[in-house]
């Protein structure tokens, strides 16, 4: 009986060193996953609605620049843009999407291109007619809705 245990003492204590494992830090794991992160990439582009059906994610991509484009092109009144100034062809928007869905517009311009009067002009139009845009559906990253921002080249004059 002593032997027993003897022995069963002995299993149970080299037993224990199996169970006794070292617990990583709490700050080394954050950095290797912060790291793992590639920060210019999303997992989710934003969407709209007509695009929502798409499965294939450069399909769905170009679907909703092909809406945005679409949809500004047709809020700003190209006619207006292109009869007050003939020499723009082309104007570059910055859209924000934020995580609340909510959107934001700003006109990016070449330096020096238009004179500062004509850029606040272009901006109120731009401001007003794109006030009430459709609903856009913020970018996922990691299940974590977030804040998205691109430049969309929008075309004024039309080539017919």
């Amino acid at each position: 009986m002593k032997l027993f245990s003897g022995l069963f003492l002995l299993i149970f204590m080299v037993s224990c060193q199996y169970f006794d494992k070292e617990v990583p830090d709490e700050k080394e794991l954050l950095e290797q996953e912060l790291k793992k992160i590639n920060w210019e990439e999303v997992d989710e582009f934003p969407s709209v609605l007509q695009c929502d059906t798409i499965k294939d994610t450069e399909i769905k991509r170009q679907c909703f620049f092909d809406y945005l484009a679409q949809t500004i092109q047709e809020r700003i009144g190209i006619d207006t843009l292109r009869f007050e100034y003939p020499e723009i062809d082309t104007i570059n928007v910055k859209i924000t999407v934020n995580p609340d869905s909510s959107i934001q517009f700003e006109t990016q311009y070449p330096n020096d291109s238009i004179a500062l009067a004509d850029k606040t002009k272009i901006d109120s139009i731009l401001t007003s007619r794109l006030s009430d845009f459709p609903k856009v559906e913020p970018a996922i990253k990691r299940g974590v809705k977030v804040k998205t921002q691109f430049v969309l080249p929008v075309i004024i004059k039309i080539e017919k």
